[in-house]
């Protein structure tokens, strides 16, 4: 049974991460919607939850103190959480900037300095980019700032993966494509994702149970549409 961290589990696919999980390991849900993980971890015994706001300036301190208080040693942390900004560049102000990268980029990292400490040789960090920041993929009018976060993610997942190959601990990164997500909706209305937060859900489930025995350092395309 796993000790898992899951960053940004109140709705999508950190919901249905959450109600994978529980079934069989020990798993920490953590959002700003603390009323949406408290439905959530109605579904199993093994769900613990708790309020987390990435964009907060004791985000290191106050992440470490939760995940201590129920686990001694981490397997898996899961960052999943994410902000998305729909607007054209040109009417982009510095509090849509600031906070996209607050959030998904500066709050992801000092996620992973906060749990580091507390992983053991054969842990694995995944953290969940999109395909809006791989390179070479198409882009779409309106996520420009979205986007540029997400490649920021990417590049830092393999620079650390680097830098904890001593300590005997695995970082990927998932360029996730469409799925059919609240995040998704909001991005592309009128767009019918060939992928459901459960489905992809499930591909994660694996991918960070297992994947860490044969990968480490890289970002790899999760995708059927982009959309």
């Amino acid at each position: 049974m796993k000790r898992i961290v899951v960053i940004g589990a109140s709705r999508g696919i950190g919901k249905e991460l959450g109600l994978i999980l529980g079934k069989d390991h020990k798993v920490l849900l953590l959002s700003r919607n603390l009323e949406a993980l408290q439905e959530i971890q109605k579904s199993h015994d093994n769900l613990k939850v708790a309020q987390l706001d990435l964009a907060d300036d004791q985000l290191k301190e106050n992440l470490t103190s939760i995940v201590k208080s129920h686990f001694e040693e981490v397997d898996v942390l899961i960052n999943n959480a994410g902000f998305l900004v729909n607007k054209p560049f040109l009417e982009l102000n510095r509090k849509d900037i600031t906070r996209s990268f607050q959030i998904n980029v500066t709050g992801l990292i000092e996620s992973c300095q906060a749990i580091v400490s507390l992983m053991t040789k054969g842990a694995h960090i995944v953290n969940i980019g999109s395909m809006g920041g791989f390179q070479g993929s198409a882009k779409f009018p309106g996520l420009s700032v979205y986007s540029s976060t997400k490649s920021a993610v990417a590049g830092f997942s393999e620079c650390l993966a680097e830098e904890l190959k001593e300590n005997g601990i695995s970082v990927n990164c998932l360029a996730l494509g469409a799925a059919q997500t609240e995040m998704l909706e909001e991005a592309f209305p009128d767009y019918k994702a060939p992928v459901s937060a459960n489905e992809m859900a499930e591909f994660i489930t694996d991918f960070s149970l297992n994947a860490h025995q044969w990968i480490n350092g890289k970002t790899i395309p999760v995708s059927l549409s982009t959309p």
